[in-house]
């Protein structure tokens, strides 16, 4: 049989089975079809002897249907047929719908079923109008739109009938009789438990079961053909407002592990939006999540832990995963071949938080990542195992887990046997916690002070130097490790701006610090020239809070010492530079600089002038601006009136107040500044009418 459509010519071969004689039937269809040659006949006989042998095509169905079993064999000439079987009653309209079903299940039919609007639009029309009346019904012709949607090709033909929506509508009203379910089950067994009647709970039961398994049945289908339509974002988009992602989150209490994996898939695909993930915050969706990761079902297992890195980089669902336990049942999961990496991905930004890190202290999350580090050997090691110990290191309690036994020991050995910066980034983390731990890294002060050296990488040096910078131990003899190491021209070299990147500068001032505890160290930094170099480096980084913070501590460390205290006062501008930064916007620095200014005033008197002359002329400038603000009022017309209705002009004689001194250039006298300070404003010979 052959009928035309455009620009083709369809042939269907009716007696094509196994035992037919491809040769015999390859010259009949080139005899009957005058759009052959016959040269072409090798050609044809190769298509026929395709067909035959082909394997049939494999199903791309949610699942199985059970109206398939004992059904009669579905033909596509019998199309009209099964069309008017859905204009009969429910049963009538069901067989019809599942014999349709059966030949799209194979996709050869679905072009022709495509030009069959009449059975397309006849389907669509009963599962619009009778769709709560039968769900195995609604079932099978969603079924049968679902084969289209596993095409993009058919999907405008899907949206065209409406199918989407009905589906959303469907889902909606499933899960609500579920909940009307579930209340009525358990009213029933408290009835049945008080009249002791076990063997109708039994029933009731069952037949609650045989009901949740076609319902689920149902949602897979219609979830599934709407997972398929969410190709198109705007199509999403209008499901998103439709409160897809509500649904989905509600359909995650269900226990079957198929409809399961479908919802979480369905998720995943929703989540790289922000709308989509904002709603799977607001309905806790890591909360029901979390109780998957006890699953044996691996596929489920994965796409869950998928979904679960795609919500982690938001702050507020990290902190839900931390509340619904996830930290060590991730950790649990973390020597799975498969579903190791995925966890070890997910704890990582958990791990970013500090208010999280501490967690890991209480799981078996340390122990595992450092046996997977030591497994590594010289080998490569995974960027995200070593991130995520980077992180953990940063932590009191974790540092200690992690130096426990060998563990500093083997870490130092391959840090700087590979000169692995990441290894020395995470040692570098583990030196900054004070107590126990620090002390262990005084047996490597002499290795890591080895490595530096122009010879080494920059960032190589950087974590050297960051982790000698941080040992602040007084026991340890900073001068001789100076001497031995040669490392004093170093230091002084790389403070020039310029002569190497900000960062490493930035770590030769935080060592020059940490050095300058040592009253000897001091001394040699003072006569090796350091000082004017660190205020050349002041003026060129001024902008950089960082910088002026760590180098201002340097002074303050230096000025303990006599040695140093006197080249800084008189032989330097360092005072100067101090005063100047007395009232810094950086709170911080403003703190070091005052204890620093504070230190220097108590051994140099005209320092100590310079400083209480600055700090008077601050406070005076604020005195006055303040005065000056609260004179104008609102329209900036100037106010007789303070703020609590009381004028500025007391009843009081002003001439007669002698704790007034002014100068003659009309501002407020150092001797009312220091009475300012002492407190004795207010007392008697104080302001009026306080």
């Amino acid at each position: 049989m052959s009928r035309f459509t455009e620009n083709t010519r369809i042939i269907r071969l009716k007696s094509l089975n196994a035992n037919t004689d491809i040769a015999t039937l390859a010259r009949r269809v080139v005899e009957e079809c005058r759009l052959i040659h016959p040269s072409e006949l090798p050609e044809v006989e190769q298509l026929l002897f395709y067909l035959q042998n082909r394997k049939k095509p494999e199903k791309h169905s949610p699942r199985d249907l059970t109206p398939f079993e004992g059904m009669e064999e579905a033909n596509i000439n019998s199309i009209d047929d099964y069309v008017e079987l859905l204009y009969e009653d429910i049963p009538e309209k069901v067989r019809g719908a599942t014999l349709i079903l059966h030949l799209a299940r194979n996709p050869d039919n679905l072009e022709e079923l495509l030009q069959n609007e009449t059975a397309l639009g006849a389907l669509a029309r009963v599962l619009r109008e009778d769709w709560k009346q039968s769900v195995d019904m609604a079932t099978t012709i969603i079924y049968v739109f679902f084969c289209f949607s596993s095409f993009s090709q058919f999907h405008g033909l899907v949206t065209h009938y409406k199918i989407g929506a009905l589906c959303m509508n469907i889902t909606e009203h499933e899960l609500k009789r579920y909940d009307l379910w579930q209340d009525e089950l358990q009213k029933k067994k408290k009835a049945y438990i008080l009249q002791l009647r076990s063997k109708e709970h039994e029933k009731a039961l069952k037949k609650y079961q045989g009901l949740l398994s076609k319902q689920e049945q149902l949602l897979q289908v219609a979830l599934y053909l709407l997972l398929n339509l969410a190709e198109d974002t705007r199509t999403e988009l209008k499901m998103r407002n439709k409160n897809i992602v509500h649904m989905l989150v509600k359909t995650l209490d269900r226990e079957d592990e198929e409809l399961l994996v479908l919802v979480v898939s369905f998720l995943k695909k929703l989540s790289i939006f922000l709308e989509n993930k904002n709603d799977m915050a607001e309905t806790y969706a890591v909360e029901k999540l979390a109780r998957l990761l006890a699953c044996d079902h691996e596929n489920l297992l994965n796409t869950t832990l998928r979904l679960l890195l795609n919500l982690s980089f938001d702050t507020g669902l990290r902190s839900q995963m931390v509340q619904a336990g996830l930290i060590p049942k991730l950790s649990s999961l973390l020597a799975d071949e498969k579903q190791g990496q995925l966890c070890m991905c997910i704890l990582y930004h958990i791990s970013v938080d500090d208010r999280f890190k501490s967690m890991f202290a209480y799981t078996d999350c340390i122990p595992q990542l450092m046996k997977m580090l030591f497994e590594c050997g010289e080998s490569h090691m995974d960027p995200e195992l070593i991130s995520f110990c980077i992180n953990l290191a940063a932590n009191k309690r974790n540092a200690q887990l992690i130096c426990e036994g060998n563990g500093l020991k083997m870490l130092m050995k391959r840090g700087l046997k590979l000169k692995d910066v990441l290894i020395m980034k995470m040692i570098r983390n583990l030196s900054q916690h004070d107590g126990p731990t620090k002390n262990l890294f005084i047996d490597y002060v002499g290795d890591l002070a080895a490595q530096i050296g122009a010879e080494e990488r920059e960032e190589y040096v950087i974590e050297c130097l960051g982790t000698l910078a941080n040992l602040t131990i007084p026991d340890l003899d900073w001068e001789l490790v100076l001497k031995e190491y040669n490392l004093v021209p170093y230091l002084k070299d790389h403070l020039n701006p310029g002569s190497a990147e900000d960062d490493l500068i930035l770590e030769v001032v935080i060592m020059i610090g940490t050095v300058s505890m040592d009253d000897s160290c001091a001394a040699t930094m003072a006569k090796s020239g350091i000082i004017p170099a660190l205020i050349e480096l002041l003026n060129a980084q001024q902008e950089d809070d960082e910088f002026v913070c760590q180098i201002v501590y340097v002074f303050y460390q230096m000025v303990f010492h006599q040695a140093t205290r006197d080249v800084i006062i008189k032989d330097t501008q360092a005072p100067a530079y101090l005063i100047d930064l007395m009232h810094d916007k950086n709170a911080e620095i403003r703190k070091v600089c005052n204890s620093t200014l504070d230190i220097i005033a108590e051994y140099d008197k005209e320092c100590e002038r310079k400083i209480q002359s600055e700090k008077f002329r601050w406070h005076n400038a604020q005195w006055l601006e303040m005065v000056e603000n609260r004179a104008m009022g609102d329209d900036g017309e100037p106010s007789m009136f303070g703020d609590d209705g009381e004028p500025f002009m007391h009843s009081g004689d002003i001439l007669e107040r002698p704790d007034l001194f002014y100068t003659a250039d009309g501002t407020i006298s150092p001797e009312f500044f220091t009475d300012y300070q002492n407190g004795d404003i207010g007392q008697a010979g104080g302001f009026p009418g306080r």
